[in-house]
Parts: structure tokens; sequence; C-alpha cells
């Protein structure tokens, strides 16, 4: 499995598999994962021409740190050749659109299996990423995670899940708070990391606004589909130095409490219990693992 851990993946940038000038952009942004899309992104007759981009793309995606997935086709359809194409240029995870049922994501585990031995890849390496655009995907995430021991993580649908819901799309996400909510419910419960959905309008403030509250909400990740808002997702999915100071405090201070026999201790004017404290250790620990992956 591919070495940075599912919560450190803080933006997850799609971009088209044909378009040379926005790889160059997706590989300038802040993205940790690139995404080059064979789907929605990539008109039908250019298809071939993005499969024999792929190996010096992803290549370059490696060597600068990131982590390089291929959005392919449904099995279905153009799938397979997509599949191939990816598994032989060395994808370390391939995505799948309008994921929605636990049979899709058992024929792609299988299918991923054989291209890692005729590729003499390691068995298992290879990450599946549901994209869940439809109500039935998002509601039944918890199938598709349990179908294949590949999804460590899935991602939620902005546009198409929209239009299966009928739902007017508008820069406030406010059509998109109940699937946010349930998606993150559902993907905690079932040991996954959830990918929030892409802020698909341009302007940087209102994808700065849209990401922090996700941060709140306890999304770790999210997607776009713009290379400048690669950078300021990361930013505010990141600990920010006051987060890093507050939560040493309230570690400190929680520890001293209970080497004196106390059940809690105040900071600031916030009663810490142990919820709390695991909170404070849990940030402390993914800034540390973040930091060792600068």
């Amino acid at each position: 499995m591919p070495a940075i851990d599912p919560d450190l993946r803080r933006c997850w940038l799609f971009g088209p598999g044909a378009d040379a000038g926005a790889h160059e952009a997706m590989l300038a942004s802040g993205a940790d994962v690139l995404i080059f899309d064979l789907e929605d992104f990539t008109p039908e007759h250019l298809r071939a021409q993005a499969r024999e981009l792929m190996p010096a793309l992803l290549a370059r995606t490696k060597s600068a740190g990131k982590l390089a997935a291929v959005r392919i086709n449904d099995l279905g359809s153009d799938g397979p050749q997509d599949l191939a194409a990816a598994m032989q240029a060395g994808a370390d995870i391939i995505a799948y659109p309008k994921a929605e049922q636990a049979s899709q994501m058992a024929a792609l585990d299988q299918a991923i299996g054989h291209r890692e031995q005729a590729t003499g890849r390691p068995m298992g390496s290879v990450e599946i990423l549901p994209v869940c655009e439809t109500a039935r995907g998002v509601l039944d995430v918890r199938e598709l995670a349990r179908a294949s021991a590949r999804v460590r993580a899935a991602l939620l649908g902005a546009e198409d899940l929209a239009t299966d819901l009928c739902a007017e799309r508008q820069p406030d996400g406010l059509e998109l708070e109940q699937a946010r909510r349930q998606f993150l419910l559902l993907c905690r419960a079932a040991g996954i990391e959830p990918v929030d959905a892409p802020y698909t309008f341009g302007d940087g403030e209102g994808v700065r606004q849209e990401t922090t509250r996700s941060r709140r909400l306890g999304y770790r990740s999210k997607s776009a589909v713009r290379p400048e808002h690669g950078s300021v997702i990361r930013d505010v999915l990141s600990p920010a130095q006051d987060q890093i100071a507050r939560a040493k405090a309230v570690v400190l201070a929680f520890e001293a409490a209970r080497a004196r026999g106390e059940d809690r201790a105040r900071v600031a004017d916030h009663w810490v219990e142990v919820p709390t404290y695991r909170h404070a250790l849990r940030l402390l620990d993914r800034a540390r693992r973040l930091a060792n992956t600068a």
C-alpha cells in the first residue's frame, strides 16, 4: 500500500488525462494526490492518447513526492483498457466512478490482483478509491469498504451527486450538507478515510471557507478540480501552530492533573477530560507525521 497514510492526504486533485498543460499545473499544485481522470475529464476520443501519456506522467508524479491515482471508466466500458494502462504505469490508487455496489469493488479488486501478478507488483499494493457520486453510493459506502481490503478511503462527489439528488448547486454548498455529514459518519464507522467533495467554483476564499467547515465536521482530506485550490486545502487541513500549541498545553495539563490524582484539568476556559486529551494526542501525532513527510 502507498506509504502516505490516508489521513495525511489532505488534497486529492482531479485533472484531465490528455491535457499536457493541465498536467504541469497539477504537478505544481500543493495537492498530495493527483487523480488523472480518464472518465468525465477526458473525452472518449482522447482516452488512448491519455493512456500513452501515463507512464511518464505517473513517474513525474511520484518523483515529486505525490501519490499517483487514475480514475478509470466503468469496467463494463473502457475500464479494462484504462486499468491495464494505469497498472503498467505504476498507479498507486485506482479510483472508480459512481461507485455504489459491493460487486463493483469485488470485481475491481480481482482485476487489480491479476494486473499486480502480471506486472510483478506486490499483491495488495494498489488501493481502490470509490468515488461516491450517487445517493446510493453515499448510503452504501460501508458495503463498498467491506468488499475489498484495498479500500482505505472513499471520495464524496459533488456535481453528479447534486444531479442525482435533483439539487441546485450553489457556492455555499447547502445542497450537499446532509450528504457531507452522513458520508463522514459512515466512512468513520467503516474505518476508512472520508475525502470531502470538491469545491467546483473558482474563488479562493470560497474554497477556504468550505474546507474550514469540512475540517470542523471532522474531514482531514478534501478533493479539488482546480490546481490553485491545492495549496489552500493543504493549508487549512494541516494543524496550525496555535492548534499544536494548545494541544501540547492540553496534554501537559491533563497528564499533570492525573499524576496528582485528579480526573480532569482546566486549560484556559475549558475543562479537559479524557476525550479532549485523546483528541490532542491525535492532533500532535498527525502533525508529527505530516512533518516527516514534508
